[in-house]
């Protein structure tokens, strides 16, 4: 619906009913000495055409995937999005639906939280899952409160290769608690796991780690779990949901905490948002779990129905006994990524997974064809990521690449000054060979 302001008549009828005579006296309690004593410095009003056209030019000004060619990732990602999901997600019963407080009107809501919910236990390999959390880096801090309550420590070891981002916000999260997170370091862009034994100790709460990692690098996950068991100290998984499809649970090698962003799961990059985070555990920690979980149960005449059969926020218990403060699940969101795996099934999920790695590792060999490129971690395996090193610097190779309708890869030097002239690209199975074809042409000043 279109804004329609309120005309000088309409706004002095609505004063003079309530008794007042200006817009000022409706803030009369506010001190002066806290408002602003000068006009606010706005652009003065258009008219509702010159506004669309206004709009519509500043609106250009964006690079975005449906007119560039993209090998940015790094936690945002493009893959491809088959038509019945914005088809079947633009029903009115669902974008409109509410929070499922009324569990008798709110089956098809209820019902569609609860397959995601299994989706992602089946994705992950893990006993139950929430309806979803806001996105990947607040399902990662929620996760390592969640063993902080579980383990009653508070020291934490975090990789160093886990998204900058996740890492900032998870800080947030422990410095409010007065938690403790200390990074690994990383060495051939891999978690360093001799350093991580060294660390690894008694008042260790949980190992947090990201595969693939932020530099597209697939950790040795066993072996950082064994060393964990070792200590008795929890993992947390944070993981891209799409080598869930080709890799072993991680639910059977002994994670305890499965999180992650759902965005790669039939969700648009919508210039950063809204996404989905996803959180799975096993069933004993279930308890710890934060917002809400949607189960089944029977009524008096043995009739199945789904419930919220499990709220750990502060409004629904006490205070203290929360786990969480998290309000709202994704629910739209939860749902898109819902049909998106139904949708493609697990062959499908293995498939996209595999022309990741496939179109990547390509694009790795003819980029390492480029005289001053090379593979900066050539013996480390990969998904759909990988870093470049160059002796260009990455600010004027993305300027060429943007000039010729490609969007280029990240500059890592921003998040690691050591990595300065690193490149961080992203290849998905919506990429083409055609497309990286020019990729290596453009970068190599031929187009």
């Amino acid at each position: 619906m279109n804004f329609v302001p309120h005309t000088q008549s309409e706004k002095r009828e609505m004063l003079a009913s309530i008794g007042i005579s200006s817009t000022d006296e409706l803030f009369r309690d506010i001190s002066p000495e806290v408002k602003l004593a000068e006009e606010l410095k706005l652009f003065p009003g258009l008219d509702e055409m010159s506004l669309r056209k206004e709009i519509t030019m500043i609106s250009q000004e964006n690079a975005h995937v449906d007119e560039y060619v993209s090998f940015l990732g790094a936690g945002a990602y493009e893959h491809f999005r088959p038509a019945l999901i914005d088809h079947l997600l633009l029903r009115s019963e669902f974008y409109t639906a509410y929070t499922p407080y009324q569990p008798e009107i709110s089956q098809g809501t209820l019902q569609a939280i609860f397959e995601f919910q299994t989706a992602v236990c089946e994705l992950t390999g893990m006993d139950v899952a929430n309806a979803s959390m806001y996105d990947g880096a607040t399902a990662l801090a929620e996760a390592i409160i969640m063993a902080a309550g579980q383990t009653r420590k508070n020291k934490f070891l975090i990789s160093s290769t886990i998204h900058p981002e996740y890492r900032e916000v998870a800080k947030t999260y422990a410095w409010a608690r007065g938690m403790e997170l200390l990074e690994i370091p990383y060495q051939q862009g891999l978690t360093d796991t001799k350093e991580l034994e060294k660390m690894l100790t008694t008042d260790i709460g949980a190992v947090v780690i990201q595969n693939p990692n932020f530099f597209g690098g697939i950790e040795s996950l066993k072996n950082i779990v064994e060393l964990a068991q070792k200590n008795k100290t929890m993992v947390i998984l944070c993981a891209d949901p799409m080598l869930l499809g080709l890799l072993e649970a991680p639910g059977k090698i002994g994670v305890d905490i499965v999180v992650g962003e759902g965005q790669p799961l039939g969700i648009p990059i919508s210039f950063g948002g809204p996404y989905l985070g996803f959180i799975a555990t096993k069933e004993k920690f279930i308890r710890r779990m934060p917002g809400r979980i949607v189960g089944i149960a029977q009524d008096r005449k043995g009739n199945e129905g789904f419930i919220l059969t499990l709220q750990a926020r502060e409004q629904h218990i006490r205070r203290e006994k929360a786990s969480s403060n998290i309000c709202s699940n994704q629910a739209l969101c939860a749902l898109a990524a819902t049909i998106y795996l139904s949708t493609l099934g697990k062959s499908g999920i293995k498939e996209v997974a595999e022309q990741c790695i496939y179109k990547a590792h390509y694009a790795k060999s003819v980029l390492n064809d480029i005289p001053g490129v090379e593979i900066a971690y050539p013996n480390t395996k990969s998904f759909k990521e990988f870093v470049v090193k160059t002796e260009e610097s990455i600010e004027s190779i993305n300027k060429r690449l943007l000039d010729a309708g490609i969007i280029g890869g990240l500059d890592l030097g921003e998040f690691y000054p050591e990595l300065k002239n690193h490149m961080l690209l992203c290849v998905t199975e919506a990429r083409s060979k055609i497309e990286i074809d020019l990729l290596k042409r453009v970068w190599e000043g031929e187009e």
